[in-house]
């Protein structure tokens, strides 16, 4: 948070207005998985054998900059130099975030050292059934749960990532948290599912709304023991208490290709340089502000979560606002959008499809 908090004030006292907060350093677009939600697997053969050395991801790391990085992929484990890349990210100081679905984490934790800067991302979609639904993988969850463990017993830093999509029951995601955190985990990550054009499902995407209403029964009077490893104001932003202007600078994502443009989901061309990227992108063109339908429902962390950030150091109200919605997360109620939720229909969480009011599940949630 420290580090966070200077490079962010540094950048703003240097007037930059774009500068990039994580990067998303994809190695290889392989998997050990096929998840229906996922577009990233969709490449042919001869793409998904193809990964970056390390040198490639050092220099993109170096020239971007930023504090933090997180790998993502496809599966990081299967490169077979992910440990090497991971090591010379910790010396350069950088905080790295692993992602990884944990299937092969057991057999691969021997090559990696504990570290402040170094935290295995693990992908969990909730309970067992719902995480084994989404990643098409019976036994996926037990086998990431105990991977879990053995990473904590370790002394490993571990997070949990979790995408949620339309369908998602309020009361058993609630519990699934409750289970994480009695796992050990530092902290959870939260995405509302985003449609990738190349995703096998595209039926089960959150729209903006649904992202809201699903958001406010998850995080409304959450239980305090809950700790969730993003900033406060853009868990707010998804619950629908906030407005930010899409930022995907603040996440720019570097892979076999180059410097994707614009961002994380979208693929319009790819930038040789990350300066390129930053001068040559036409970032007005992007972002539910402009009335791009393309961006019209997206809400993820890789476009809005450094708006929430900068919002956070960009005034004193921000920065209050953050340590308030910190502070009293545990207490929080909206009671707003109980009043909306009773006004709307909302199949997701059992509702006659014929009703004005929110059912017994939800409102149960909400309390």
């Amino acid at each position: 948070m420290w580090t966070v908090a200077t490079y962010v004030l540094k950048q703003r006292a240097a007037g930059k207005t774009r500068y990039p907060l994580v990067l998303m350093l994809e190695p290889l677009f392989r998997c050990n998985l096929a998840c229906a939600g996922c577009g990233k697997i969709q490449y042919p053969a001869h793409i998904l054998k193809r990964q970056l050395t390390p040198e490639q991801c050092f220099r993109a790391v170096e020239e971007c900059g930023a504090p933090m990085v997180s790998i993502p992929g496809g599966e990081p484990l299967l490169h077979p130099q992910i440990a090497e890349i991971a090591e010379g990210l910790i010396r350069r100081k950088k905080y790295v975030y692993l992602c990884t679905n944990a299937l092969i984490l057991k057999d691969k934790i021997d090559q990696f050292s504990p570290s402040k800067y170094l935290t295995f991302s693990i992908h969990m979609d909730g309970q067992r059934e719902y995480h084994d639904f989404s990643v098409c993988r019976e036994g996926g969850f037990d086998i990431a749960v105990e991977s879990i463990k053995e990473a904590v017993r370790r002394g490993f830093r571990v997070t949990t990532n979790t995408t949620l999509f339309d369908g998602a029951d309020p009361k058993s995601v609630r519990a699934f948290f409750d289970e994480m955190m009695g796992l050990g985990v530092e902290g959870m990550t939260l995405s509302p599912g985003y449609s990738y054009d190349k995703a096998p499902d595209q039926d089960h995407f959150l729209g903006r709304e649904k992202t809201k209403e699903l958001f406010n029964l998850l995080l409304s009077n959450r239980n305090a023991r809950w700790r969730f490893n993003q900033s406060p104001l853009f868990l707010e932003y998804l619950m629908g208490l906030r407005h930010y202007a899409c930022t995907p600078w603040g996440m720019p994502t570097y892979n076999l290709f180059g410097w994707q443009k614009p961002c994380y989901l979208l693929q319009d061309g790819y930038a040789e340089t990350f300066a390129e990227l930053l001068e040559q992108t036409e970032w007005e063109n992007y972002g539910a502000e402009c009335g791009n339908p393309r961006c019209a429902n997206f809400m993820l962390h890789s476009g809005y979560e450094a708006s929430a950030v900068n919002d956070t150091f960009g005034s004193v109200r921000g920065f209050l606002s953050t340590v308030r919605a910190a502070l009293f997360a545990g207490a929080y109620r909206n009671q707003a959008a109980l009043d909306q939720l009773r006004r709307t229909t909302r199949p997701t969480t059992q509702l006659d499809p014929d009703s004005t009011t929110v059912s017994q599940e939800a409102e149960t949630c909400l309390r």
